[in-house]
This record gives C-alpha cells, structure tokens and sequence, in this order.
C-alpha cells in the first residue's frame, strides 16, 4: 500500500459503510414522515363501558388477554373471564368481542393496518363478512 493509495482505500471503507447502512438511513426518514399520521378512528360499535376491561387497558393488552383466554378454554377448558370489576364475561372471540365489534373492517383491521401487523385470529375463527352498517346488532 502507497501514499497514494490512502484515499482511495477510505473513499472505498466510506462508501462500503454507507451502502451497508443506506437501509437504516431510510428507514428513519420514512418513521419520521410517519408519526405525522394520526391514529384511526375505530367504530367501536357498541358501549366501550360494556367492554371486558376498560378502553386503555384494550388498547394496550388485547392480544394478550386473547392470547390468555385461548390457553385457559383449550388448555384448561375454563371459558369464564372474571375482570378487574368481578364482572364474568364469556372467554369468546366471536360471542364476546365480536358481539358489540360486529364490523371487523371499521374496528380490527383499521387499527391493525395502522401499525402494520396480521393477526392470526381468522386462521381459526370464522371472519365476519358483514360491517355493522349492514346489520346493526339487534337490541335486547
């Protein structure tokens, strides 16, 4: 190696390392440009005070406690869910939580296309192919 060959050899380690890190240099623009999108708004199509637990524990934990229930009725064949307020629910996707979220488009995928993720839950359930704007959920 030469003199001459110095700064040839760092122009070579810089443009190496900015190939390499190009990916994450795109990506922080593009979630930058991203926070500017405000949440969805969900047709929580019913009373959230009916809800198994309260708004911001849902939003925060609701795939767990789905995750929970389904270990606790297949594992354990336990399907009541007793909250955070002794009220005992149905331990049901599609009889519980779908009850009052009839309209999956305007309430789960919106939220979920919102932070990019797939849920599993339609491999199993059978997905509802009806908004509630086309059946309102009759009242008792």
């Amino acid at each position: 190696m030469t003199m001459k060959d110095r700064p040839l050899i760092a122009l070579f380690i810089f443009m190496l390392v900015f190939v390499l890190t190009l990916p994450l240099w795109i990506n922080l623009l593009t979630l930058s440009k991203g926070r500017d999108i405000a949440a969805p708004e969900l047709d929580l199509g019913g009373d959230a005070k009916l809800c198994v637990e309260s708004t911001e524990f849902m939003k925060a934990h609701h795939m767990e406690l789905l995750n929970q229930w389904r270990d606790s009725v297949v594992r354990n064949s336990n399907r009541i869910y007793i909250n955070s307020q002794g009220k005992r629910f149905s331990m049901s996707l599609q009889n519980t939580c779908m009850e009052c979220h009839q309209d999956k488009e305007g309430f789960c995928d919106r939220c979920h296309n919102y932070v990019g993720v797939t849920p599993k839950c339609w491999d199993c359930h059978i997905e509802p192919k009806f908004s509630i704007k086309e059946h309102p959920r009759e009242t008792h």
